[in-house]
């Protein structure tokens, strides 16, 4: 410990953050590059002392009764370590942000105006029990030129610290500031608050993790948010479905990570389909392990389903449950989503053109796919390399934000004596 008030310490990180920021902000993408591969080596290089750290929190959790859900994204493992390294060594493939031109033109009083991007500067990371994202913030914010502070919170304590300390030292093993990447966890959630409250010293604050911790950001702090999104995700298996790729479609996007943000919570069936569909897919599902919650119509059409709730609609399970129901029409499928949708990610599996085009016009979420599993929503799996988050905002940045949402603009005006008049 420091021996620094949470308060103190969070400005003292803060400040040495903005001045090892001003070292990254003139950085060529061939040294940032180098960097990430350097960070990215150092992790599998200590893959050990990373996964005895991360067995000191799993043994911590289980202990006390956290959830499974919640210990598989605490969970560390050989293989996905190399995943986090081989996620990183992708953003340093990935184009460099700074420097690009997002408009410019030459004006009628002969003015060269262009807006380019530029680092953010030093930005904040609140965030639950998942030490990937303690790699993959860091590294899209090295690339995007900016400091990054970390609050990963008690439950990864000791994994947090360890990669932490993997990739201070590949920072400065490249001759650049260690403060470039810094932990506060020491400060606990005090350190959180101080961190919110940083106005001035920490430009971004981007939380990641259950609803309370979202809105608790949102609410509390000072520093421009990006709110990322809890994910009340649904699939719409619409009268004109291709009834064996919507049953793939539906499984998968429940069951091939149920604790993740973009695993889908509800099902929704068309009437037409649901005598055909419902007793197969709950099936499959219940085959996987998904306990299905569902409407009056799915229990008088499968077996073993529990009563669906309201608050079953509501619910981001994170976990192998799931709500199943069956609607009128398409109408009564996006009456639902506009009532229970978090505005995450929604899916329609369809044949029908018009139906599709229906869907997609009229839902508002971050993300909608079409005859595609919800597990999609996801920078890498859309060509942007880790992501920091998903945002269900409309401000700045929306859906997976990769490395051009962490960066801001400049306006770069030329002129040759001119003054206005």
């Amino acid at each position: 410990m420091s021996g620094l008030s949470p308060i103190q310490g969070v400005e003292a990180a803060a400040r040495n953050a903005q001045d090892a920021a001003r070292s990254l902000r003139g950085a060529t993408s061939g040294a940032k590059n180098a960097l990430l591969v350097a960070i990215a080596d150092a992790l599998e290089d200590q893959r050990g002392a990373i996964l005895e750290a991360n067995a000191r929190d799993v043994e911590d959790g289980r202990a006390s009764g956290m959830k499974e859900g919640l210990i598989d994204r605490l969970l560390l493992t050989e293989e996905r370590i190399s995943s986090i390294a081989a996620a990183t060594r992708q953003v340093a493939s990935l184009p460099d942000p700074v420097g690009e031109v997002v408009r410019g033109q030459s004006l009628p009083n002969g003015l060269l105006l262009r807006q380019v991007r530029v680092p953010m500067g030093v930005i904040g990371m609140i965030y639950e029990a998942r030490p990937n994202v303690t790699v993959d913030a860091a590294a899209l914010a090295l690339k995007a030129g900016s400091a990054v502070l970390l609050r990963g919170g008690r439950a990864a304590l000791h994994s947090n610290a360890a990669l932490v300390d993997v990739m201070r030292t590949a920072v400065t093993a490249n001759n650049l500031p260690a403060d470039l990447v810094a932990t506060i966890d020491e400060y606990g959630r005090e350190g959180g608050v101080a961190l919110m409250r940083a106005r001035g010293l920490v430009d971004l604050v981007i939380p990641r993790g259950g609803a309370g911790l979202i809105q608790t950001v949102v609410r509390e702090s000072l520093v421009p948010v990006i709110e990322t999104g809890v994910g009340n995700c649904h699939v719409y298996v619409d009268r004109a479905a291709d009834l064996d790729k919507a049953l793939a479609i539906a499984v998968n996007s429940k069951t091939h990570r149920p604790s993740v943000c973009n695993a889908a919570e509800t099902l929704l069936v068309h009437r037409d389909v649901a005598s055909q569909f419902v007793p197969r897919v709950v099936q499959a599902l219940q085959g996987a392990g998904v306990t299905v919650h569902g409407c009056d119509k799915v229990q008088a059409l499968a077996s073993n389903v529990v009563p669906a709730s309201e608050e079953d609609w509501e619910t981001e399970y994170l976990a192998l449950d799931i709500a199943v129901g069956v609607v009128d029409s398409i109408d009564g499928a996006l009456s639902h989503i506009r009532r229970y949708s978090t505005g995450h990610t929604e899916a329609i599996v369809s044949q029908d053109v018009a139906a599709v085009r229906e869907f997609t016009s009229s839902v508002d979420s971050a993300a909608v796919m079409v005859n595609a599993s919800t597990r999609f929503t996801d920078g890498g799996e859309l060509g942007l390399g880790a992501e920091i988050g998903i945002s269900t905002q409309k401000l700045h940045a929306r859906g997976p934000m990769g490395l051009a949402e962490l960066t801001t603009t400049t306006w770069i005006v030329e002129g040759d004596g001119h003054v206005r008049i």
